[in-house]
């Protein structure tokens, strides 16, 4: 325990420090923002690494673990639709739990004034991503390469943009990128690895378990897009 506190402490060092040391450079030679604005920044920073370091402490104490042993459960019941299914509810409250997905809610929101409510977001994201890693849960077990998957879902995103208002092609490609935060990665890979780690043996395992992300991003990326198909 006391070793996973330790690592956690220099990634948050590492993630927060070096933000504050160029914004009170630019401070000093450049920006001259007030010294109440300053002074909010700090604290903020250090808020900020309060919380990173609980939430990461957290995912590598209880995500992690959590997520590869029902990995490594799901696959001993023999059940591909309490597999295909558990991968897809998984998906949908861990996308839904996903800070960075509720921040570009509230962002396009604000800039729409309402008119891509961050509600019907949220859920066309979390929606898109369960189909896709529960689509992900399909390939493990039937040994799918996953170059056919990626291509076939690529082909419809880039097919599929030329139907859609410009602002939303914007928006999904965002959108599958908040999909791969801090929340929905580490549980995913981690069950993504415990399932692979169960149904193929040696070094083929850490392969299947790996790419299950890239593959599950395509999912928001195109529910978004269907979104405004509907909405246009």
């Amino acid at each position: 325990m006391m070793g996973n506190v330790r690592d956690t402490l220099k990634e948050v060092a590492a993630a927060i420090l070096p933000v504050t040391i160029v914004v009170l450079i630019l401070q000093i030679i450049l920006i001259r923002l007030p010294l109440e604005a300053i002074l909010q920044f700090l604290i903020g920073a250090a808020f900020v690494g309060i919380g990173f370091f609980l939430f990461l402490l957290g995912v590598t104490a209880g995500l992690l673990p959590v997520g590869e042993l029902i990995g490594k459960r799901l696959p001993k019941t023999k059940n591909i639709f309490i597999i295909v299914g558990t991968g897809f509810l998984l998906g949908l409250v861990v996308t839904i739990a996903e800070p960075d997905v509720r921040v570009l809610a509230k962002q396009i929101d604000q800039v729409s004034e309402g008119a891509i409510g961050s509600g019907i977001l949220v859920l066309a994201v979390a929606l898109g991503l369960a189909i896709f890693v529960a689509l992900a849960m399909v390939r493990t077990i039937f040994s799918i390469p996953i170059h056919y998957l990626l291509i076939g879902g690529y082909i419809l995103v880039f097919g599929l943009s030329f139907f859609v208002p410009h602002e939303y092609v914007a928006i999904s490609f965002d959108a599958g990128g908040v999909t791969t935060g801090p929340m929905a990665v580490p549980f995913i890979l981690a069950l993504g690895v415990g399932v692979a780690s169960v149904l193929r043996s040696g070094s083929s395992a850490a392969g299947e378990g790996f790419g299950l992300i890239g593959l599950a991003s395509i999912g928001p990326i195109l529910a978004i897009m269907l979104l405004g198909v509907l909405f246009q």
